[in-house]
C-alpha cells in the first residue's frame, strides 16, 4: 500500500497540468511554434496552451484524427487492447493519467476497455449525438477525445469505458490504488 501511494504520488507529480480547456480556446496563444510545444512536452509543463494546429504537426494523423477530430481507431487494431500489464494509461496528448490496469477488462468489443476511471479529475463526460444516436463520449481535461463509456460492463460499476489505443499511452509500474 505504501508503495502503491509512493508511485501514485511520483505519477501526479510527473503529470499534474492546470485543467485545461477546451482546444482551440480564444485564450490561447495560437503562435505557439512546435519547438516551444516540444519544451513544454519535455518539461511536462501546461500541455493545455498547446493549440491544435501544433498538435496536429506532433502527432502522426491517425492519432491526431481520434484525439482531436474524435474519429475511432479498427476494431482489433489497438496496441493496448491485450495489454495485461500492471501500470497507469495517460492520455497519448497532454499526459493526463486516466485509467489504471487493475480497472481493465477483456469487453470482447475490439477496444481496451475499463470498469472504472482511475483519475476522474481528468476525465470529462459529455453528450454525444453523432451517428444519430446518444451516448457519452469520454475527454480528457484537456479535451483529448479518448472513446466512449456505456452501461453494459462488469460489476462493480455497470459501466464499460470503451477507449482508442491511439488515444492512450502507458505508464508500467504499480497501477493506482484506493
Amino acid at each position: 500500500m505504501k508503495k502503491s501511494l509512493c508511485l501514485v504520488s511520483l505519477l501526479l507529480a510527473v503529470f499534474a497540468l492546470p485543467a485545461c480547456t477546451e482546444a482551440e480556446d480564444p485564450g490561447r496563444d495560437q503562435s505557439m511554434t512546435v519547438a516551444e510545444a516540444k519544451a513544454h512536452i519535455a518539461a511536462g509543463t501546461d500541455l493545455s496552451a498547446i493549440p491544435k494546429s501544433v498538435w496536429k504537426q506532433l502527432l502522426p494523423e491517425d492519432q491526431y484524427r481520434v484525439l482531436w477530430e474524435a474519429d475511432t481507431e479498427r476494431a482489433f487494431s489497438g496496441k493496448w487492447l491485450h495489454n495485461e500489464a500492471e501500470g497507469v494509461y495517460v492520455t497519448a496528448g497532454c499526459r493526463l493519467p486516466v485509467f489504471s490496469s487493475e480497472h481493465k477488462f477483456e469487453s470482447g468489443t475490439g477496444w481496451p476497455s475499463f470498469w472504472e476511471v482511475a483519475y476522474p479529475e481528468n476525465v470529462v463526460l459529455k453528450e454525444d449525438y453523432s451517428w444519430g444516436m446518444k451516448r457519452t463520449e469520454v475527454l480528457s481535461a484537456c479535451g483529448e477525445h479518448l472513446g466512449h463509456v456505456f452501461k453494459d460492463g462488469p460489476e462493480p460499476t455497470g459501466l464499460r469505458y470503451c477507449l482508442n489505443s491511439l488515444a492512450l499511452d502507458f505508464v508500467p509500474g504499480i497501477a493506482k490504488t484506493e
